[in-house]
């Protein structure tokens, strides 16, 4: 019930995984420039890239605090639309074998899926939340209609794994395997490049990802073992990978974020994107938004951080903006109608929200750590 003062308050929560946050990506920035110092590098995309997460995630909070059902809802209508409706217009795309643009397109549908679900989670009508649900099945639709059978099938993923989480009371046990399954790609991603896995199984890696792509990440992974400290700098990949430069219009890349991170920034800067991901996972254990929600935009970047080991969905700014922005609305503290935090809120336990709040699922958000 809405107490009668009607004020307009935020939901009181610590900072500490904000400050985190700052701490990670101002390391991130910095060590971009120190692996750049003195050479022939261009760490532009990497701040570019920085840039466009922070300021989808500052306006995915403030608009996640105001309008936690339009914000979202409008984010997976202009994701969806930008790749399917205009995909020539994407900024950065290459067509070329292997072409970057299906990863960005297969990138920004999961993520507007996630952030439909999230919508309809945060939706205190059926009718709302049906809506937005059979949008989202309806792009995956329209996706496999057009093409692109890789964004059909990270939609129904995220579809089903926003559906599974909806009876989950605890979130560590999820986020902590969506950190599983992120790493777990990274290594298979490390195995392939290093020739580790068995033959059969090899082979039939190679012949899904195409042979050229597995000879950019050895190359990449060559260049890491040679420079694994500083590696040889921020975009400096494509100068010195023997498969780029036999590659008639290559753009450059290797097509894996940890392994051109590896390759350009050493080993410190991979520890650093799990660092940043990890965060992420905690801050959305921590966040007050109610569980689904929480839980729907984890998977939903697990999708991402997995497409992400094996393609380029990161160089693409509108797929950062976005992964920014649904974390963001996922670890938005809401803003209700009532009085300002006295004795009885400060009464309450570590990380609890004032009764008063509540998501459209019908229950009390769950903003104790691990709930």
């Amino acid at each position: 019930m809405v107490p009668s003062t009607g004020r307009l308050t935020e939901e009181p929560r610590g900072s500490a995984s904000d400050t985190a946050g700052v701490v990670v990506f101002g390391c991130c920035a910095a060590w971009a420039l120190i692996t750049s110092a003195g050479r022939d590098a261009r760490p532009e995309g990497m701040l570019l890239a920085l840039l466009a997460v922070a300021a989808g995630y500052a306006f995915g909070r403030i608009g996640g605090a105001l309008l936690p059902v339009a914000v979202p809802a409008a984010a997976a209508l202009a994701g969806a639309f930008a790749a399917l409706a205009a995909p020539g217009s994407l900024p950065g795309a290459v067509v070329m074998v292997p072409p970057g643009h299906g990863g960005a397109e297969a990138a920004q549908l999961a993520l507007a899926a996630g952030s439909a679900c999230c919508a309809a989670w945060a939706a205190r009508r059926t009718g709302t939340r049906t809506v937005l649900r059979l949008a989202a099945a309806g792009t995956a639709v329209a996706a496999l209609l057009l093409g692109s059978p890789v964004g059909c099938a990270v939609i129904v993923v995220v579809l089903l794994c926003s559906a599974a989480v909806a009876p989950a009371r605890r979130r560590a046990p999820v986020l902590a395997g969506c950190a599983l399954a992120a790493a777990l790609v990274a290594g298979g991603t490390l195995a392939t490049a290093g020739g580790a896995l068995p033959e059969g199984l090899s082979a039939t890696v190679e012949g899904r990802l195409t042979e050229h792509r597995v000879l950019l990440w050895r190359d990449a992974l060559g260049l890491a073992a040679e420079r694994p400290v500083l590696g040889v700098g921020p975009d400096g990949f494509g100068a010195l990978s023997e498969t780029v430069r036999n590659t008639p219009g290559s753009d450059g890349k290797p097509h894996s974020a940890p392994l051109q991170l590896a390759s350009e920034q050493g080993l410190p800067g991979v520890a650093l994107l799990g660092a940043a991901f990890c965060w992420t996972l905690v801050a959305l254990g921590r966040s007050p938004r109610s569980t689904p929600v929480v839980l729907t935009a984890g998977a939903s970047l697990t999708v991402l951080a997995a497409l992400a080991g094996v393609g380029n969905a990161l160089s693409f700014p509108q797929v950062t903006v976005a992964a920014g922005l649904l974390a963001g609305v996922a670890t938005s503290r809401p803003l209700t109608y009532g009085t300002a935090p006295g004795p009885a809120a400060a009464a309450a336990p570590d990380g609890a929200l004032p009764a008063v709040h509540r998501e459209g699922d019908g229950m009390p958000a769950e903003g104790a750590p691990g709930s």
